[in-house]
């Protein structure tokens, strides 16, 4: 986990939201660890997840993200755990391909991104926001950072996903997913 202190506002912006979906009792999804650090100011946890507002898709458009689980990861270039988990969400990408749409947000330079994906792949969505709008809605104090959205825009999972209370693993978005295809 890398400590970080930010700054805000951007142009292109998506946002989630389902018609008609009901938002299930938070502890109704599996897995829901409360006594961790969230290395964030602010919690949203059970809550409508802030606007993922970005200034650029360096990966084409937008990402279709209805009735998916989406996952958020706020990270930098410069971030070695962030480095790190960019092989698992390849892979989560791939594994969960029907369920999930994974978007990277990075606060970078396009340039600076873009240069680094030369040499790194990156097979899921990532977008700039240098004016860090989803990362100060969050209260982002931590990189990497992940949030986990459900198709009615409720976040059921916050945090740094290689905490060893609540490490972010393949069964738990299994579950994750489980549940989100269950929603009505």
């Amino acid at each position: 986990m890398v400590e970080y202190d930010g700054g805000m506002i951007t142009t292109l912006t998506l946002t989630l939201s389902v018609f008609g979906a009901q938002p299930a009792v938070l502890t109704d999804w599996p897995p829901y660890i409360t006594n961790k650090n969230l290395y964030a100011k602010n919690d949203y946890r059970g809550k409508k997840a802030p606007e993922l507002a970005v200034e650029k898709w360096l990966t084409g458009n937008p990402p279709d993200i209805k009735n998916k689980l989406v996952l958020v990861d706020i990270w930098a270039t410069w971030c070695g755990p962030c480095r790190e988990l960019i092989p698992e969400l390849n892979e989560w990408k791939e594994k969960f391909k029907k369920d999930l749409v994974v978007i990277g947000i990075s606060d970078e330079s396009e340039q600076t991104v873009a240069e680094f994906m030369t040499s790194t792949p990156m097979r899921y969505n990532v977008a700039i926001d240098t004016k860090k709008r989803v990362m100060n809605a969050l209260g982002v104090q931590g990189i990497p950072h992940v949030i986990v959205i459900s198709k009615d825009g409720i976040v059921r999972y916050q945090g740094w996903p290689q905490d060893e209370k609540d490490r972010l693993t393949t069964e738990k978005l299994a579950q994750m997913i489980a549940a989100n295809n269950a929603l009505k």
